[in-house]
């Protein structure tokens, strides 16, 4: 029988959980997240960056694009402040804005970006449509939506062959904080069925890696 949704934490807040994720090796599917999101065309200037924790991503988006502007959101006030030291490391303090905003209910007019980018928040929450909707909202007509998120295995071993996989090397603590994501985490029909209730094709969903899938599609033009 297939593995049914684990909550966990909607709000990663508390210090150790913020500087554990911080230091687990991210580098590998942050820098494919970033390459794959400019592969895909036309992104625009205006981005937002929607779950962003540490803010690693548009770090790396500034790195290789240098017109964007991110505005970045989290609901996890530490997770914001290590964002912020590594804002200002790489000096993207002009370029990448740090506010803590729950994506329920993001206060931004409606049509306001040019893409909306996120990476892996949505296992966070507990009801994902309400994101989707609001994401869908503040993006501008022909816009990008990027998504990328856990996928949740089909059984518990499968859970253990994963962690033991990409956090093998890590402390028990992150070891224990990707078991419970991936236990959080939609399947791939799940995600499907909600992207069709916004009026998007299903198929703009695919599984991109044996741990992820992948939503990319655009907006109608008005």
């Amino acid at each position: 029988m297939a593995l049914e949704r684990v909550l966990e934490p909607e709000v990663m807040d508390s210090y150790e959980e913020a500087r554990d994720y911080d230091s687990m090796d991210h580098q590998a599917v942050n820098t494919l997240f970033v390459q794959d999101f400019l592969t895909v065309g036309e992104i625009g200037t205006d981005i937002l960056d929607v779950g962003t924790g540490t803010a690693q991503i548009p770090v790396q988006l500034c790195r290789q694009d240098e017109d964007c502007r991110v505005i970045a959101i989290d609901m996890a006030a530490h997770m914001l402040d290590l964002a912020r030291f590594n804002i200002e490391v790489d000096g993207f303090t002009q370029r990448i804005f740090l506010q803590q905003i729950d994506a329920k209910d993001m206060d931004f007019e409606a049509s306001m970006f040019d893409s909306v980018i996120s990476n892996s928040i949505i296992h966070h929450i507990p009801t994902p449509l309400t994101v989707l909707e609001e994401s869908v909202r503040v993006t501008r007509p022909g816009g990008l939506l990027f998504f990328r998120d856990l996928m949740r295995p089909n059984s518990s071993e499968e859970v253990r062959n994963l962690v033991e996989a990409y956090a093998g090397d890590e402390n028990e603590h992150q070891r224990q904080m990707f078991d419970d994501s991936l236990r959080a985490a939609l399947s791939l029909t799940e995600i499907r069925e909600m992207v069709a209730s916004l009026g998007f094709s299903g198929e703009t969903v695919q599984a991109t890696s044996d741990r992820h899938w992948t939503w990319v599609t655009r907006t109608p033009e008005a």
